[in-house]
């Protein structure tokens, strides 16, 4: 095997294991390697496993397989630019086909993103953070606080620190997926806000060109200006668009309704046919349907010089453990 193909294996692996929410097994990472064009057999897995520890990419964990550390993590990031490229998109498809959320029963996995921050900061913060969700500009007023000490799937909460976990808006294209309704997430953007009415998109990020979450990219910048609104109702925003056919448009619409209605929204109504959508490119026989991240609450922490790491479309979780209302 050549280096570079080499290369794309370990990456593979580090991928596999940073995918799965537990410690993974040989065996089972064997299996998924599999499915992804690489017949190693648990044999080959292990032998490559023993390099990944040897590095410090990797973790054992007793009996229950490995973990991925920060410093795997950080591989993954800077590896190969072709292999990167597809991560981000790869990760949503399999976040989509995870969520079972029923918007009939109100009961069912939700995706969410989880943000990082210390716990004061969140205490002497939470009027702001409520002014945000009760203005709308975000999926949901639902929320779920791990505290420091906690795990959440491979990563651990800080002393101190307390784990926010949001509704992402990626939960409302799983919902229609399983719908039956053919959904293609194109874009992470900033939506610009006049006089408290969305006007256009002034940044976009496609979701299969990056090999970072485009949201990641604008909270990271601090392109947004959420206190902009709060004071003068204009300013910037998080926020995402996703293509449906046309055909599908009044069921979609129903579907939002009953979201609503188990208090996951953030849907913007400029949802039509056309070759743009809020400035936006749509692809023809398309609808676009824009919606505001569900982090945006936290976005406007950021912009104030307060520390928050966040990491959009993060795990799977039931929608009954979404038990804090801000």
């Amino acid at each position: 095997m050549t280096e570079f193909n080499t290369q794309r294996l370990i990456i593979g692996i580090l991928k596999t294991i940073y995918e799965n929410n537990d410690p993974i097994g040989a065996r089972l990472i064997a299996d998924k390697m599999d499915g992804r064009g690489y017949s190693l057999g648990e044999r080959g897995v292990r032998y490559h496993l023993k390099i990944l520890d040897a590095n410090g990419f990797t973790q054992r964990v007793g009996y229950s397989g490995r973990i991925i550390t920060k410093k795997g993590i950080a591989e993954i990031n800077n590896a190969l630019v072709g292999d990167r490229m597809g991560f981000v998109i790869s990760r949503i498809h399999e976040m989509l086909y995870s969520t079972t959320f029923d918007p009939y029963k109100k009961s069912g996995n939700i995706i969410i993103n989880l943000s990082i921050m210390d716990k004061d900061d969140l205490d002497r913060n939470k009027e702001l953070i409520h002014t945000v969700i009760q203005k709308g500009y975000t999926v949901s007023p639902r929320y779920h606080i791990f505290e420091g000490g906690e795990k959440v799937s491979n990563i651990a909460i800080p002393q101190g620190s307390v784990g926010i976990a949001s509704i992402c808006a990626l939960t409302i294209d799983g919902v229609l997926l399983k719908q039956g309704i053919p959904i293609e997430t194109k874009y992470g953007g900033i939506i610009q806000v006049d006089n408290g009415t969305p006007v256009r998109f002034t940044d976009l990020i496609s979701y299969t060109g990056t090999s970072l979450d485009p949201i990641t990219i604008f909270m990271s910048k601090k392109m947004t200006d959420v206190m902009g609104i709060l004071d003068n109702d204009s300013g910037l925003l998080l926020g995402n668009l996703r293509e449906a056919p046309i055909i599908a448009h009044e069921k979609i619409m129903d579907i939002i309704s009953l979201l609503n209605g188990a208090d996951i929204g953030g849907v913007i109504g400029h949802i039509h046919a056309g070759d743009t959508v809020l400035s936006a490119p749509i692809s023809p026989g398309k609808i676009g349907i824009p919606i505001y991240a569900g982090v945006n609450p936290l976005a406007v922490l950021v912009e104030k010089g307060i520390e928050v790491t966040t990491h959009p479309v993060s795990l799977i979780m039931d929608y009954g453990e979404m038990n804090t209302i801000f």
